[in-house]
């Protein structure tokens, strides 16, 4: 006699979210490259730019080696961005299988944002390679605070991809505002700065930018001297609670409309 396993609803979410997520897999690695590209092509990328400011300054930033500075604010701000863009554009690409009662908006969301989290992994520890080669030491003097910051920042990524995801379905040229508004991040969010290079007077006109206070406390965090002056985890922390918590609230009121247009 055939048994019947009734699973609950949270064992099927989890199902549900783990076979988007190896879909995501599947369609980002069938190229020829594969993973392999998405890493080499981010750390290419630091070492040419590391090997320009290290020109300018010596090879050193305020204390910390020109490479790894640049290496914290480029993986920050390639979490945030493309974070962004793959939770923007979930509900659109996955639309057909929300003809299945058990798929959501949500759970192509998180499937697309925790894809992401893998390939930064991949690209983290290919950097880490790197340095190892070029004898660049490896100093991380507060890891847990690092990750902590490396997660603040893409669920901040995650939230605000929710947002504009659902209101792409009702204003497809929503999508041209989002690429307005990250064109400009990656040159204001203190990849190739500090706010050490700025008189305090003009911090206001950055330390807006929640990705700055990501990356800087970040390279704090690996090195202590580095400093901490004009950005706060407590200013981070809130807007990532802020945009995560409108974003629930939205997809909460919206969801239903959006994937029946």
């Amino acid at each position: 006699m055939t048994t019947v396993t009734r699973r609950n609803k949270w064992k099927i979410w989890f199902d549900v979210i783990y076979a988007l997520f190896v879909r995501e897999i599947r369609i980002g690695f069938n190229d020829k490259f594969g993973i392999s590209w998405a890493v080499i092509n981010p750390v290419i990328f630091i070492l040419v730019l590391s090997f320009f400011r290290g020109r300018l300054d010596g090879g050193e930033t305020h204390g910390i080696p020109t490479f790894v500075f640049m290496a914290y604010g480029l993986i920050i701000i390639q979490v945030f961005l493309q974070t962004f863009a793959a939770g923007a554009g979930a509900i659109q690409k996955n639309t057909a299988l929300f003809a299945f009662r058990q798929v959501q908006p949500l759970s192509a969301i998180l499937a697309a944002c925790f894809f992401e989290v893998l390939v930064k992994i991949f690209v983290i520890l290919g950097l880490i390679l790197a340095m190892y080669f070029l004898d660049i030491e490896l100093i991380a003097r507060d890891p847990l605070r690092i990750i902590i910051y490396f997660f603040s920042i893409w669920l901040f990524a995650l939230g605000m991809g929710m947002i504009f995801g659902l209101m792409v379905m009702y204003v497809p040229e929503v999508k041209k505002i989002q690429t307005l508004i990250t064109r400009p991040l990656f040159f204001i969010s203190g990849v190739f700065f500090s706010l050490q290079d700025f008189p305090s007077s003009y911090w206001h006109v950055l330390n807006w930018n929640p990705i700055l206070h990501a990356i800087e406390l970040a390279r704090y965090a690996a090195y202590p001297e580095y400093g901490h002056a004009g950005v706060s985890f407590g200013y981070l922390a809130m807007a990532v609670i802020i945009t995560l918590f409108l974003a629930l609230i939205v997809y909460q009121v919206f969801w239903k409309q959006a994937i029946s247009r």
